[in-house]
């Protein structure tokens, strides 16, 4: 089973984006797939996790994941060292930021750069969606692409999926 966690405050769509790669994920035949979210009170700006589990098999687990695959923050506010006691080994980090680490296990992206331009607004759920299918060989990008198509509102759609492959071409290179 690959286990990812996202990171994000209340109103980023932490928890549309472990939905969503869910959805994508489930496209393939024999695949599966769970995402639920966790957070306190309900208010924007607030901290939340969400969860995504993976598996050729049906997911009956429904406990929060403790040691991910991947960790995915969405907010780089909320990254700090403890985010890596939650990695499996050879787990990795996917961080929005504009920073620079020193470390192979952190791939970062400027996500809120490619949000303010394609999607004028401070959402970079999608982004980091389509920068998780350029690392992982659990998703491609016309999976997610996809799952877009069937789960959001029209008028939505050829945005997030210009935003998607935007963020995915930016981490290939």
């Amino acid at each position: 089973m690959t286990e990812i966690i996202w990171h994000g405050r209340g109103g980023q769509g932490a928890f549309t984006a472990a939905r969503l790669l869910g959805e994508a994920y489930s496209l393939k035949a024999d695949s599966y797939a769970l995402a639920f979210p966790s957070f306190g009170p309900e208010r924007r700006g607030a901290p939340i996790r969400a969860f995504t589990k993976l598996d050729k098999r049906p997911v009956r687990n429904r406990s929060e994941i403790t040691k991910a695959d991947h960790s995915i923050f969405l907010d780089d506010t909320l990254f700090d060292a403890k985010a890596f006691f939650e990695l499996k080994p050879n787990g990795t980090i996917l961080l929005n930021t504009k920073q620079v680490y020193d470390d192979p296990r952190i791939i970062t992206l400027d996500g809120g750069s490619i949000a303010s331009s394609i999607l004028r607004l401070p959402i970079t759920n999608t982004i980091l969606l389509g920068a998780f299918a350029a690392i992982s060989d659990e998703i491609t990008l016309e999976e997610i692409c996809e799952a877009i198509r069937h789960s959001m509102p029209k008028r939505l759609q050829e945005i997030n999926i210009t935003a998607v492959k935007a963020a995915y071409k930016e981490v290939i290179e």
